[in-house]
């Protein structure tokens, strides 16, 4: 679904800048490498949006950019660089235009990363993420027991013998909730 004038309107209404929304005012240009990392971070917070063109301190005023005038080149460039499919998008506000980039999350279990750094964002910054969050994305992939072949072949007394009798029948007297 294309983003709109009324949309960015919505968004520039926010209390402040989300880890998956991000203003920047960049009225002539934007440098292509910080716009890699933001791709990279606001993919590893779960997707979100970079919106050039609208100041990022309250009230947010939209300015127009000139950044970026070739989008097709600029798509490729970027999923070149990051590897993942960034869409991009010109808004034209009654107030100046709007370049939108909607970035996608990061698949399950799967952190991104540039140049070998793992980028999140915290506060207004992009920072490295830290060991735990890293540990924590990649055990999202690992299954759990619900997701595991149960056993096959198994006869009735294997199944009796696999089962925790005693725990079985102290269930069956708790009370039903």
């Amino acid at each position: 679904m294309p983003v709109t004038a009324a949309q960015i309107d919505l968004w520039r209404q926010a209390p402040t800048e989300t880890q998956i929304l991000e203003f920047k005012e960049a009225k002539a240009s934007f440098d292509r490498e910080k716009l890699n990392e933001y791709c990279v971070a606001i993919a590893n917070e779960g997707g979100g949006h970079l919106v050039l063109g609208v100041s990022d301190l309250r009230p947010r005023v939209v300015v127009g950019t000139s950044a970026f005038q070739k989008l097709v080149d600029l798509v490729n460039e970027v999923f070149q660089r990051v590897g993942f499919r960034v869409e991009v998008e010109e808004v034209l506000h009654p107030d100046g235009r709007v370049v939108v980039f909607t970035i996608p999350s990061r698949p399950r279990g799967t952190a991104y990363h540039l140049a070998g750094r793992y980028l999140m964002r915290s506060g207004s910054s992009l920072v490295s993420m830290s060991e735990d969050r890293l540990r924590a994305i990649f055990a999202e992939g690992a299954p759990d027991w619900l997701e595991e072949p149960s056993m096959s072949g198994i006869d009735a007394q294997e199944v009796i013998d696999k089962l925790d009798t005693q725990a079985f029948f102290e269930m069956m007297k708790m009370p039903y909730p």
